[in-house]
Formats: structure tokens, C-alpha cells, sequence
């Protein structure tokens, strides 16, 4: 029946929310939209794995843009 949308909370530090705005502009998306985004890949990813801290030990590696490392997929950290 169509989709429904709820607001959610986040309690971030205002250095964090500074950059999610850059990062949701560059995007050209909204905060509202881009956290939206993450909240559903991240909520799909730890049902995958479980477990915050399994989800926790998967370290992506950097790909800030302009940076010359090629992204290999995340790799697992230690157990």
C-alpha cells in the first residue's frame, strides 16, 4: 500500500553531522535522504552478519575521492 515514512532520531556529534552534510552534498541528496541510504545499507549488511560486533570487524578500505587506492571490497579484520 504504498510507502510509509517515519522520522528516526540520531544523536551524532556536530563534526560528524558537518560531514555527513558534505558528503550528502556532494551526493546532491538531502541529510534526510542520505542518512536514509546508509540506515538501510548498514541495516542490511549487520542482518547478514548478525551482530554489531561481527558487522564491526569488516574494515572497507578507503576510497575518499581523488585518493589513488582501488577499492578491493571489505576486508576482515582480526577475530
Amino acid at each position: 500500500m504504498g510507502e510509509w515514512n517515519v522520522q528516526v532520531s540520531v544523536r551524532v556529534s556536530q563534526e560528524t553531522r558537518n560531514e555527513l552534510e558534505k558528503f550528502a552534498a556532494a551526493e546532491k541528496r538531502t541529510l534526510a535522504n542520505f542518512g536514509a541510504v546508509l540506515l538501510e545499507w548498514g541495516f542490511e549488511q549487520w542482518k547478514v552478519l548478525g551482530s554489531t560486533e561481527r558487522l564491526m570487524r569488516f574494515k572497507i578500505p578507503s576510497a575518499v575521492r581523488g585518493d589513488k587506492q582501488t577499492s578491493r571490497g571489505p576486508e576482515k579484520t582480526g577475530e
